[in-house]
């Protein structure tokens, strides 16, 4: 099978064949085995990326950062005060001016529509970075570290605890059943996935795959191989309106050993996107220390997938 993703955007996997994200999971592998061997082939030379922040990062600023110096591109990083992007000036000139002087856009902020107009109107490659929507990149980070674990994704059962509407919940709940793995959520009735979502997942599924919907975390992590969860306040919720009642219903649901233990499986793994809210004592998180500090937590690789899966983004849609 051919595949041709040079000058296209990646704003959901929803747009991309299984096929397609094996193969950028396969190209990211490759890459950080070429980077621990101090084999850099320089695929993004003279290449200029630009990098749109509206929200803050760790990993995906740090990530997009190395990915392009590792293979020769430039990275202008723009934070949301170094543009005029969405205040004095339109998403859809502002794409129209990088448009004329990038190879390519990562935007990590808010809305997906101002994700989808960058594309529209650049020209060039876009790559989400982070909306309040979806989270690919990630996704793409969670499916690499995956198949180095287990050498294989179709077959495994992931579940997910936590508020299942939020980015990470939608992107792994349309991904992970393309990919051919089962895929549960545990969350409470309130927060469990939109119905477009989960109709669109059941849509983009592989054959085979089983999805469900639970309010019981006990249920949704039987037999599963990884657990995944995210914080239950997303950044730029703090102190808004009705996060104190979503904490408490989400309290059932943090990742302890208890819940580990209810997979019945001895190799299940952890993951989580990070930043993480640790559960101990004093404080009310959606994984207690124990569970992250644990040897089956995989969350640091992760992090440091992160790197190389959207290297292998800007490589597959930009690079030569």
């Amino acid at each position: 099978m051919s595949l041709n993703f040079k000058g296209r955007s990646l704003l959901t996997l929803n747009d991309y064949s299984e096929e397609e994200i094996e193969y950028l999971v396969e190209l990211a592998m490759k890459l950080k085995k070429m980077k621990r061997q101090k084999k850099h082939k320089y695929f993004l030379k003279n290449k200029n990326i630009a990098l749109i922040f509206e929200k803050t990062s760790t990993r995906t600023r740090c990530a997009a950062s190395v990915a392009c110096y590792d293979e020769g591109a430039h990275a202008e990083f723009l934070g949301r005060d170094d543009i005029q992007m969405g205040k004095k000036e339109s998403v859809k000139d502002t794409a129209r001016v990088l448009g004329r002087m990038y190879d390519g856009i990562l935007f990590r902020g808010f809305s997906q529509d101002t994700a989808k107009m960058l594309s529209d109107y650049s020209g060039v490659p876009v790559i989400n970075g982070l909306t309040d929507s979806y989270h690919p990149t990630q996704v793409l980070a969670d499916l690499m570290t995956i198949k180095e674990r287990f050498g294989r994704l179709s077959g495994l059962k992931i579940a997910y605890l936590g508020d299942g509407r939020n980015n990470m919940a939608n992107s792994l709940l349309t991904a992970c059943p393309r990919m051919g793995m089962d895929f549960s959520i545990g969350a409470p009735i309130p927060l469990q996935p939109e119905k477009e979502v989960v109709d669109l997942a059941e849509k983009l599924k592989k054959s085979g795959t089983v999805i469900t919907i639970t309010d019981d975390p006990v249920a949704a992590v039987k037999g599963a191989d990884i657990i995944y969860t995210d914080v239950w306040v997303s950044m730029g919720e703090e102190g808004k309106s009705g996060i104190d009642e979503r904490v408490k219903m989400l309290a059932g649901y943090d990742v302890n050993e208890n819940i580990i233990k209810s997979t019945g499986k001895a190799g299940t793994i952890f993951l989580h996107c990070l930043p993480a809210t640790h559960k101990d004592g004093k404080h009310c998180g959606e994984v207690t220390e124990e569970v992250f500090e644990s040897e089956n937590s995989l969350v640091f690789d992760q992090a440091e997938n992160r790197m190389h899966t959207i290297k292998a983004i800007f490589v597959a849609l930009i690079g030569e």
